[in-house]
């Protein structure tokens, strides 16, 4: 009878997952599970005409956030404690009136070892929705490919949880509404957040990362990094030796210029982190024709370049979630 007893104990700790040095894992093998055909399974429903450009408040927007949900769920990936339906839902009175409702939709990983750090992987899903002559600006690159982006990279981290490979600090991925608005969903999250700000060591940020801007014409190895120096430069060399180390891709640091028109740093939801004197990445394919109009759509979308970036970011955040200290914020002031 005991005998029986410690193999079917033996059995669920198996099944659960015992947890394993995370030291002894290759986090190129998880970041291989994130694929071009997974991708471009995602984007062709998520910048489909049914989610009618995902504009803020709207039924679009809302059918996206279910859309996401329902792929959490069935991935295995759970809700941060108080928030069951996987949503931090934002009032109308947030935004004065002038939008319906909304929600950020949140996932969450917790760490086996500093649990209450916590590591913060960020994309807006919303877009612009249909204009008055009903074309739907279905947005595949901006607003679709990170937001695709961010389930696989979150089914890459459970894989290696199934493994026994659960990261040492906590992961929070926030799909994040109203960025078209004007940053506010990230503006309501940093004024209302899940975890403390100070308990958050890093914020990675994708906004646009599925197409090949003419300066990289023929180039699908490539991405703008925007903002990694800013506040760390622990962030930034770890940033340069993951990439050395894994993908090898070409790092363009063109609009990470102070003097750069484009001030593309304050214009995506990381900066509301970067107030905050939170390390921030943002990941940027670069502009296109397309943007913020209807031909913005899923087959205009480079998918092995958004499997490229996807990987990158997900091992940048394996990482920051495994290394033995915290990320030192030594620039905040500059």
């Amino acid at each position: 009878m005991k005998k029986m007893l410690l193999v079917a104990l033996s059995a669920g700790m198996v099944a659960c997952g015992t947890q394993k040095n995370v030291e002894n894992a290759n986090p190129m093998e998880y970041a291989e599970t994130i694929t071009a055909s997974e991708l471009k399974e995602h984007l062709y429903t998520f910048a489909s005409d049914e989610f009618e450009g995902r504009n803020t408040g709207e039924p679009g927007q809302k059918k996206a956030a279910e859309y996401i949900v329902n792929e959490y769920q069935e991935i295995g990936i759970e809700a941060p404690e108080g928030y069951a339906n996987y949503y931090q839902e934002i009032p109308s009175e947030f935004f004065d009136g002038k939008l319906n409702d909304s929600e950020n939709v949140l996932g969450f990983i917790k760490g086996s070892e500093k649990p209450d750090e916590i590591l913060v992987i960020t994309s807006h899903y919303d877009h612009v929705g249909v204009d008055d002559e009903g074309n739907i600006y279905n947005g595949a690159d901006d607003g679709g490919s990170g937001p695709v982006g961010i389930l696989e990279i979150a089914e890459a981290f459970k894989a290696a949880q199934k493994d026994g490979y659960t990261p040492k600090r906590s992961i929070l991925f926030i799909h994040l509404t109203g960025e078209e608005k004007g940053l506010l969903g990230s503006k309501y999250y940093v004024e209302n957040p899940v975890f403390p700000l100070e308990n958050t060591v890093a914020n990675l940020n994708m906004d646009m990362i599925g197409r090949i801007d003419k300066e990289h014409e023929g180039n699908d190895n490539y991405i703008y990094l925007i903002g990694s120096d800013k506040l760390s430069t622990d962030l930034h060399e770890l940033s340069e030796n993951v990439n050395s180390e894994y993908m090898n891709m070409d790092l363009d640091y063109t609009y990470n210029d102070e003097n750069d028109p484009n001030r593309f740093y304050y214009r995506s939801d990381h900066y509301n982190f970067a107030k905050n004197n939170i390390p921030v990445i943002f990941y940027f394919n670069g502009v296109h024709p397309d943007y913020h109009k209807p031909t913005d759509t899923v087959e205009k979308i480079e998918y092995e370049a958004l499997m490229k970036r996807a990987r990158l970011v997900f091992l940048t955040a394996w990482e920051i979630a495994n290394r033995d200290e915290r990320l030192v914020v030594d620039k905040a002031g500059e």
